[in-house]
């Protein structure tokens, strides 16, 4: 989509405190992921912790619930972030995320068009994601099988694994 990017917001609670050895291994490797996604093609643009104003922005829309953990993103476009997600270290952490969320409310993920140069927040990601669990794919919200170009996410038969 010309003069558009693609934004990505995705959260799940921890089964554990972030200092639990039971989460050990997914906090060790966030930097990891964090990195391998900077380094990615397409890569934009991800929200930090550092981010003025919105430390208070989180401790609101997750209610204070210190176990949650969430990431905001933007991307080139479809292929970038399929490329990142199902294509790089990114996917053996997800391939164990059963491990470390709990089964309800793991697994949130909603993708939307943003303007370049727009930077969402975590207010947006999380309207986003209310508005698509309550209606299902649109243009305003949707998920991977709403984006034909998600090639890797189809080929490697993804929707089982983004499902558990």
């Amino acid at each position: 989509m010309n003069g558009m990017h693609l934004a990505e917001f995705n959260f799940g609670t921890l089964r554990h405190d972030w200092d639990d050895p039971r989460v050990k291994g997914f906090v060790d490797g966030l930097d990891l992921v964090n990195a391998a996604a900077e380094r990615s093609d397409g890569f934009i643009w991800r929200l930090t912790d550092d981010a003025a104003g919105e430390a208070e922005s989180f401790a609101e829309v997750f209610g204070g619930n210190e176990r949650v953990a969430a990431t905001l993103s933007v991307w080139r476009d479809v292929e970038s972030l399929d490329q990142f997600v199902w294509n790089t270290v990114h996917r053996q952490f997800y391939a164990r995320k059963a491990e470390w969320y709990d089964a309800i409310g793991n697994g949130n993920l909603v993708l939307w068009w943003v303007p370049v140069g727009h930077r969402p927040g975590w207010a947006e990601g999380m309207a986003r994601w209310q508005h698509w669990d309550a209606n299902g794919n649109s243009d305003h919200a949707f998920g991977w099988s709403h984006v034909k170009e998600a090639q890797l996410w189809k080929a490697r038969n993804c929707t089982a694994m983004a499902a558990e």
